[in-house]
């Protein structure tokens, strides 16, 4: 099993900045990639950045250049910072481990992006 827990979410202004954080634990070995995904109310759930074993980064069209995905192994950690932060990235935000084509998410953790 693999326990995936994220923090960091909160409230903000436009043009702010937020740091969140994913501790990944429990079987982790063979994970292939730490995708982070948001869904907002009455939205579907999006992928908005990814990192694999190997270091390969995405972002979607929506943050790129605003979001930075990285990861800490010896931590088993994985960060998506978040600049320029904007109303419409408002949403909860939620961490998955990818292994062996299984997904493994946390609870999510809630940014709200409000002046």
């Amino acid at each position: 099993q693999v326990q995936v827990v994220e923090s960091g979410g909160g409230s903000v202004q436009p043009g702010g900045s937020l740091r969140l954080s994913c501790v990944v634990s429990g079987d982790i070995f063979g994970i292939d990639a730490w995708p982070w995904y948001r869904q907002a109310p009455g939205m579907q759930r999006e992928l908005v950045a990814s990192i694999t074993s190997y270091g390969t980064t995405y972002y979607a069209d929506s943050v790129k250049g605003r979001f930075t995905i990285s990861r800490d192994n010896a931590k088993n950690m994985v960060f998506l910072q978040m600049d320029s932060l904007k109303p419409e990235d408002t949403a909860v935000y939620y961490c998955y481990a990818e292994k062996s084509g299984l997904l493994y998410r946390g609870r999510g953790t809630q940014v709200t992006v409000s002046s």
